[in-house]
């Protein structure tokens, strides 16, 4: 095969429609691949090997034929284990789920197998998406490729490992509370936040319906090593499906001419910036300055406001649904809600419902600045990936990570688009940073990621 892991989904769609390689030969090096490294790292929870090749060879006659079935025909993707994909169980990382069986698509999926593409593996999350560090109850830790004694990130930690590791061209995960953009700073890859209801969700099994709280906060999003696969990938996963209500089938926009106002987020009350934070900030604001950005102390308003309110959002909720599920957690899935229950206290039903008068106020209140200044440039986490397991260390520790995802939780409270776009390696580790910008604003999010790729090399993790 001419390809090999740092290649990108577009790129490799582009080689498969130009004949230069064939789909089976792309899926089974990535077969292969997860064959050699998956054992070690443990991304992959389930690799649906008969499926996929069937589905590559059907993908290699359309494409012989000149007649392929969409932008990403023959191109493997990876599904995180909470996303139905059809023939297959959604476990959403629990033991209890392993005969989850749909037979359904997720609406993200599906739009994705109408482009072509073919979903060669499940990947790993913790219990029902509730930790920022990957350990199920299902299929055990995912190992950080750059450091096995750090965390890999969650919830959708197991699809940024194997991207990384070249175990995958494209990545399907979900966004509550950081899961695209945090598992993306801690391996080194790329992923997009949409706005909410840019992509249609769905899903088969019961509960189909959530709460309000995830309704409005919770959405689906690629992870790739590129920012133009991030392009490809939402204006495919985007199509419209009517399984989702909340769905806007708004099309796709351009960036402006003219690269945009950034405000670049460097002050947060109570937090302190990690020097490789600020390195990889720095870094990203000097590619954007290059590329003729004005960068401006034009503060959004609100931030800490914003981030606050999310706490008690996802713990109200969560109170309400984690008896019918604490049963079938794991011991450290239980341990991990245990602290977070205690870090945020119950709030009363007028307080839980003057939360959404307060998304409302700062979400109007950005929407006006964001006429001014339509981008931030953010940090992920404040910190440097924590230690495998310390967020189950106490409440201290569960509060630090609450801490230092303060930029982060905000993109989530307001339903804004956000792009996590790797700077390079600091300090050993790999950078990365955030762009936050106007709701259905994702182009010029994704055209400034992409000013901001240039400054940095394809990197792999050590040994891979």
């Amino acid at each position: 095969m001419t390809t090999n892991h740092t290649t990108g989904a577009a790129e490799a769609a582009r080689r498969l429609r130009a004949r230069e390689l064939t789909s089976t030969e792309l899926v089974t090096a990535h077969l292969e691949r997860i064959e050699a490294l998956n054992p070690k790292l443990n991304a992959i929870r389930q690799v649906l090997t008969d499926q996929a090749l069937r589905d590559a060879a059907s993908a290699d006659e359309r494409l012989a034929a000149g007649t392929p079935r969409g932008p990403l025909d023959g191109v493997p993707i990876t599904v995180k284990d909470n996303v139905d994909v059809a023939g297959t169980a959604t476990t959403q990382g629990v033991a209890a789920l392993a005969g989850a069986l749909t037979d359904t698509d997720a609406p993200a999926v599906a739009n994705l197998r109408r482009a072509g593409a073919i979903p060669i593996a499940r990947t790993n999350m913790p219990d029902f998406a509730l930790r920022w560090h990957t350990d199920s109850g299902i299929a055990g830790p995912t190992l950080n490729p750059w450091d096995p004694a750090l965390t890999p990130g969650g919830s959708s930690g197991g699809e940024a490992v194997a991207l990384a590791t070249g175990m995958s061209l494209l990545g399907v995960g979900n966004d509550l509370g950081g899961s695209l953009r945090w598992p993306s700073q801690c391996a080194g890859t790329a992923a997009l936040r949409p706005t909410l209801g840019r992509v249609p969700h769905a899903r088969s099994l019961e509960p189909t319906a959530t709460p309000l709280g995830l309704q409005l906060i919770d959405v689906q999003g690629p992870m790739a090593r590129r920012v133009e696969d991030l392009r490809l990938a939402l204006r495919v996963m985007a199509e419209h499906d009517p399984r989702d209500p909340w769905h806007c089938p708004v099309p796709a926009s351009h960036a402006p001419d003219a690269p945009p106002r950034v405000h670049v987020l460097t002050e947060l009350d109570g937090v302190t910036l990690d020097p490789s934070v600020r390195t990889a900030i720095d870094r990203a604001a000097e590619a954007l300055r290059a590329h003729g950005y004005d960068l401006t102390d034009d503060a959004p308003p609100g931030i800490d406001e914003a981030a606050a309110a999310w706490g008690p959002l996802m713990a109200t909720d969560a109170r309400r649904a984690w008896p019918s599920l604490s049963p079938t957690a794991s011991a450290s899935g239980r341990r991990f809600m245990e602290l977070m229950f205690e870090l945020v206290p119950p709030v009363t039903m007028d307080e839980y419902a003057d939360l959404f008068t307060t998304r409302h106020r700062l979400a109007r209140a950005w929407s006006e600045h964001q006429r001014r200044v339509p981008l931030v440039l953010a940090p992920i986490y404040a910190g440097r990936p924590f230690a495998a397991g310390a967020d189950l260390d106490g409440v201290s520790s569960a509060a630090a990570i609450v801490t230092n995802l303060r930029a982060t939780l905000v993109a989530n409270v307001l339903g804004l688009p956000s792009v996590a776009v790797p700077v390079g390696v600091v300090d050993g580790l790999p950078g990365a940073v955030q762009l936050i910008g106007p709701r259905f604003g994702e182009q010029a999010c994704l055209r400034a990621a992409e000013a901001i790729e240039t400054i940095q090399t394809a990197t792999s993790p050590p040994g891979t």
